[in-house]
């Protein structure tokens, strides 16, 4: 072989040539998909009886879907054998699947790299979700659930003119006698509502009450309620680092509480989860089962309001 033939060969790059060997794979790829749609099909025949064949569904969406879930996890564009290797299909496979959602608009190929990325049809998707849902009502849904396994007294809280605002409340069947009732507006140094605002909403918005707040704490004692701006930063970094917002004793005595962030799609605070009780019945540590609990239900309603903890 010439020299300059060598050196063209040998500068192929890895995902060209997997690129080359999709047409070599065919026949097997041929194979596996007719074992596939035959498997199926089998599936449908013995399960042709009303419920058991609505749960069977459709092994091949679900299968072509888990490339779309590489995708989203992926802040950037992929290589076609990454994007495979990713979903645990061979590259032949993964090929099939993404030509079809090309032509669908859910997938987009960059023309000079050979890069798949989410298409246009899968942002309107993500669009006409985010025009649906709403917050607050899957919130509620979502603690009704965490009240009942854990019988403790939780609410909602969203930002208003006044500040963090109680929208919703749901007692335990030992209340907590926390005299809080829809519409109350929560302080931000002495509550752990207030202090979850205050932690992840740009300080334009909250200074004026933090200020007001900061002047009658000179004033009145409070317990461990910051009395300077020093004192309410170093709280708040705590907030921050935990992730959510502890209280024990600080607005009421013997009442221990918990504020959790729920996030939107932009990562902006977009409601906290509270929870509550009375010292000895309430577990209040880190970790704990309430702190558990109440992180998972955030965390799936973040996601339901398509927030992402990963930058895309």
């Amino acid at each position: 072989m010439p020299p300059s033939t060598r050196t063209a060969a040998s500068s192929r790059s890895t995902d060209a040539t997997v690129e080359e060997n999709i047409d070599i794979d065919d026949g097997n790829e041929s194979i596996e998909t007719a074992n596939d749609s035959a498997n199926e099909i089998a599936n449908d025949s013995a399960n042709e009886g009303g419920e058991e064949k609505l749960r069977s569904g459709i092994q091949s969406i679900e299968v072509g879907f888990r490339l779309l879930e590489v995708l989203t996890s992926e802040p950037r564009a992929m290589m076609l054998r990454d994007l495979a290797q990713r979903a645990g299909m061979s590259p032949a496979k993964a090929h099939r699947y993404l030509v079809s959602f090309l032509r669908l608009g859910v997938v987009a190929q960059d023309p000079v790299s050979g890069r798949y990325e989410l298409g246009g049809f899968a942002l309107q998707l993500g669009l006409a979700r985010l025009a649906r849902v709403d917050g607050v009502k899957l919130a509620r849904i979502a603690l009704a659930e965490l009240r009942d396994a854990l019988d403790i007294t939780v609410g909602i809280a969203v930002w208003g003119n006044q500040g963090p605002t109680v929208v919703h409340w749901m007692e335990s069947s030992h209340p907590a006698k926390a005299s809080l009732k829809l519409g109350d507006v929560m302080p931000m140094l002495s509550s752990a509502t207030g202090l979850l605002f205050a932690a992840y909403l740009p300080r334009s918005k909250t200074a004026p009450m933090i200020e007001r707040e900061l002047n009658n704490a000179q004033h009145y004692s409070w317990g461990a309620t910051p009395r300077s701006a020093e004192a309410l930063e170093a709280t708040l970094a705590e907030v921050r680092a935990h992730g959510a917002a502890r209280v024990e004793g600080m607005l009421l005595p013997t009442i221990h509480a918990f504020c959790t962030p729920v996030f939107d799609a932009s990562g902006e605070l977009a409601l906290g989860l509270i929870a509550l009780g009375h010292e000895g019945a309430f577990e209040s540590g880190w970790n704990g089962a309430v702190d558990t609990a109440l992180r998972e239900c955030a965390g799936k309603l973040s996601y339901e309001l398509g927030y992402s903890p990963v930058a895309r």
